[in-house]
């Protein structure tokens, strides 16, 4: 029989146990080892069942184990040591708390997922694991973020895999009192809801859940309430399902039910609102709404009222390409904001701001990312490749600006050590090196022998063998469960053979399969007899992406070949419990996306930080940091015919590092089996990637570059009863206003030889006209550098010219009389023109360009593209 509703019971724990009912509530468990092991040693089997799950633990082991626990007086005074570590770590001061100056007191993280962990699947790939890696490292740090993100019911799927090879989604449903979370309660301990006004006169209500992240609160809405109907319970069933209107109130919730939500914490327990909101991709773009129409209800207008969310908000792009952003019907949407959902804010005013009104855009859509960089005043992407991809695919916002002057920075991902680098790793580095922060181990010291090293390398290269295994006979039992899985399972995989990894989520642009490309110098790689390689392979394709699923049975299909089965595999239902012995337990990882459509690529991330090296495209955070030691580059074909030529060209090239660099270079051993040359540069990866490549240093460039100076922005604007928000919409407004009457008139220069050199100033004088806008309102710059194809300037640097009384704009006096100066002379002549001057070095030889522009300027902008508004000599 099957039950008609399954809930979890959870134990009652003997009071001289308490210590553990605490340590489990708090998800630090998920990065910190000493905690993992005291309940591993409450039952070794039932810790591996739970795959690692302390409350599963305790729901599972049995009572009278936990009775012989709390007689045990040692077990008893260690779990209440690692208690006070616990209260101790949450206490304490921090990086955070060592900052000079004002500094943010509260930080709203947005984000549709959060992959903190396995016990908690509440993500679906990249997205989720930077997010909980932010959370994590945040809390290490002692940055006072707060959480909000949905509580899916199911989660994003659970994936098996076919006879055939087809990917077959499941979504079991997940007991949240099975999970790491408690109800949110008021004061009468009801649980507490937000609701959200939908059209037709219905309500989207919503309870809850909190998880503690170490120092940090996660707040996760869920509609599954009784006061839903049917419909709407389901409204977070699913991450990332359904169609466009169920995505949206998704979205909606998200952001505006996430702000309330913020609300009812803040009154419940009296911590201030987020002076800072953070939104993680554009998902959670509508909590700028949701404060707009506050302050509205507060007697601001709605310019007056944008100005002051701008502020603080600070808006993170993840895709590199237009077809991974939410865009809706614009119908869709103007049909839920023109409802009581949010009081005084007009729809027309909601659909300006999420406009495709530029070159190249729908009118028909609203587009999320749109809302997002017109709602933050300080956006980014998240490598610094990226940051120009995300300036070139978004500069119909900024018409008129060069691509390096729109206003998209970057911050490059990074990942939570603690989390991602394997025990065994941390355990060398604490016994040899004196800590366990293996981002800052002296991992070139003497102290760790290359043997001791390559020991290690081995050990976790062995555990994910012994897993591969585990998870491929355990996946054939489910597909067959009266069927005894097939001997050569048990020889799947070798210990000793340099593995190659590759795990990611399966659009098409990542190329599953581009090692397919030749399968048989594939095998010939695979089997040979003197250096031969194994792939350990998985990942998920979207449900609804057919193509992404023709690659995984490809590759599925292929790894079956008797011939090969043993050397290749894919393995089922990718996680972050999979992820944790597969970055590890690799020798290479390897990611082959199509250049520039990877933002990051966190995963090569996680393989380095274990001494794996990289075998990758130039693309998101490898090309940056790509140096010749830590890994090899796979050269792009970006001048291809076609996409099956640029195919074939990469994949010959990754063939050929295969068999002349990677795996010559791992096979090459000493007399005591130890591959030097291997081991060098997996000390440079350790050394010089781990402090890179982690999270804390990513939370930490969030805080210095982002977030203070948001925060700070946010107290200008609301300072006075938001007296600078008011004045700085009513600027805006009149330079709009006056914009067309901007020009640069003409441009006169000199203080030059017929052959300019080094050193040489070049003098320059623009005669402008500005519309009846006042000189302070504009900044009138040349812009100078290196002179490419076209006349285009590329390099360039700006220099504001600046006016004084003395002279009039009709005045025939040479450029070259105001030598030395870098202020000229200025003043409005009959014809209303101004004239600005000033001098510029030359500072290299070659070709020299300059122009000169007119754009606002305002103390209260945080870019001079901000407006989008521009003015360019002719």
């Amino acid at each position: 029989m099957r039950a008609i509703r399954r809930f979890t019971v959870r134990s009652v724990l003997p009071e001289a146990l308490s210590a553990l009912g605490e340590l489990a509530a708090n998800l630090r468990w998920a990065w910190h080892q000493p905690t993992q092991q005291i309940f591993a040693h409450i039952s070794p089997d039932d810790w591996r069942s739970t795959q690692g799950d302390p409350v599963a633990l305790l729901g599972a082991v049995r009572p009278e184990r936990l009775e012989q626990l709390a007689q045990d007086q040692g077990f008893v005074a260690w779990a209440n040591s690692l208690r006070d570590d616990l209260n101790a770590y949450l206490g304490e001061p921090r990086w955070y708390q060592g900052l000079e100056g004002p500094r943010p007191r509260s930080i709203g993280y947005f984000s549709p997922e959060f992959g903190i962990a396995a016990a908690l699947p509440q993500y679906s790939g990249g997205l989720g694991i930077l997010a909980g890696d932010h959370l994590k490292a945040a809390s290490d740090l002692g940055v006072p973020i707060i959480g909000v993100g949905l509580f899916y019911r199911s989660g994003y799927f659970r994936q098996a895999i076919s006879r055939d090879g087809w990917q077959e989604e499941s979504y079991p449903v997940l007991d949240p009192d099975g999970l790491p979370l408690s109800v949110l309660r008021l004061a009468d301990g009801t649980p507490a809801q937000i609701v959200l006004a939908l059209p037709d006169d219905r309500a989207l209500y919503a309870r809850i859940w909190q998880a503690q992240v170490g120092r940090v609160r996660l707040l996760m809405l869920d509609t599954d309430i009784p006061d839903n109907d049917d419909a709407l319970r389901s409204v977070t069933d699913r991450l990332y399902g359904g169609g466009g209107e169920h995505r949206l109130l998704q979205e909606l919730l998200l952001g505006i039910g996430g702000v309330r939500a913020l609300e009812v914490v803040s009154e419940l327990t009296d911590q201030p609102m987020p002076e800072v909101y953070h939104t993680n991709e554009g998902h959670a773009g509508f909590l700028g709404l949701e404060r707009i129409s506050a302050l509205i209800g507060n007697g601001l207008s709605f310019d007056e009222a944008l100005q002051v969310v701008r502020a603080g908000t600070v808006f993170t792009t993840h895709t590199p390409v237009p077809a991974g952003i939410d865009r809706f019907d614009r119908g869709l949407v103007e049909r839920y904001f023109s409802t009581d959902m949010l009081p005084g804010l007009e729809a027309s005013s909601v659909l300006s701001l999420g406009a495709e009104d530029y070159e190249g855009g729908s009118p028909d859509v609203f587009n999320m990312a749109v809302l997002g960089l017109r709602l933050g005043q300080r956006t980014n992407g998240v490598s610094v490749l990226h940051g120009a991809v995300s300036r070139g695919m978004f500069s119909g916002l900024w018409p008129g600006f060069d691509r390096d002057d729109v206003p998209i920075t970057s911050v490059t991902n990074g990942v939570h050590a603690p989390t991602w680098t394997d025990p065994l790793l941390q355990e060398l580095a604490r016994t040899k090196l004196g800590t366990g922060d293996t981002t800052v181990a002296d991992w070139r010291s003497d102290a760790v022998t290359d043997g001791e090293l390559w020991a290690v390398r081995g050990d976790m290269r062995r555990q994910l063998v012994h897993d591969a295994r585990r998870r491929v006979t355990e996946a054939w039992r489910e597909q067959n469960p009266d069927s005894i899985p097939p001997a050569w399972f048990q020889s799947l995989l070798d210990p000793s053979v340099l593995t190659i990894g590759f795990a990611r989520r399966v659009p098409t642009y990542k190329r599953l399969t581009l090692m397919l490309h030749d399968p048989a110098r594939l095998k010939a790689i695979l089997l040979n007899p003197e250096r031969p390689v194994q792939f350990v392979i998985a990942g998920k394709s979207h449900p609804a992406d057919d193509e992404g699923k023709r690659l995984i049975q490809k590759l599925v299909q292929f790894a079956s070949d008797p011939e090969v089965r043993t050397h290749i595999v894919f393995l089922p239902n990718y996680d972050i419990g999979m992820a944790q012995l597969l970055y590890p337990g690799t020798d290479v990882w390897l990611n082959n996306p199509l250049r520039p459509l990877e933002a990051c690529g966190t995963s090569g991330m996680k393989a380095a930080l274990n001494g794996g090296l990289n075998l990758s495209i130039l693309d998101g955070w490898w090309n940056e940091y790509f140096d010749g030691e830590n890994g090899w580059a796979i050269p792009t074909a970006d001048s291809a015919g076609d996409a099956a030529e640029r195919d074939a060209i990469e994949a010959e090239a990754l063939y050929d590092l295969l068999e002349n660099q990677v795996a010559p270079r791992f096979y090459d051993r000493d007399a005591d089996g130890v591959p030097q040359h291997w081991l060098q540069s997996i000390r440079h990866t350790l050394a010089t990637l781990s402090p890179e490549l982690s999270a804390e240093r990513m939370v930490r460039e969030y805080v210095t570059r982002l977030y203070i100076p948001a925060a700070a922005a946010e107290r200008v604007m609301t300072a006075d009863d938001h007296s600078a928000a008011r004045a700085l919409a009513a600027w805006k407004e009149r330079v709009r206003a006056a914009w067309p009457g901007v020009s640069v008139v003409h441009v006169e220069s000199g203080g030059l030889d017929d052959t300019p050199q080094v050193g040489d100033e070049l003098h320059v004088r623009a005669h402008v006209q500005l519309g009846g806008l006042s000189p302070s309102d504009v900044a009138v710059e040349v812009v100078y550098g290196h002179a490419v194809h076209g006349d285009e300037l590329a390099e360039t640097h700006t220099a504001e010219l600046t006016t004084a009384p003395g002279r009039d704009a009709g005045s025939d006096a040479d450029p070259d009389s105001s030598a030395g100066s870098s202020a000229g002379t200025s003043e409005p002549g009959s014809s209303g023109e101004l004239v600005y001057s000033g001098t510029v070095q030359l500072g290299r030889a070659g070709s020299f360009g300059y122009t000169v522009r007119i754009v606002p300027k305002h103390a209260n902008l945080a870019s001079p593209a901000e407006l989008g508004l521009i003015s360019v000599a002719h």
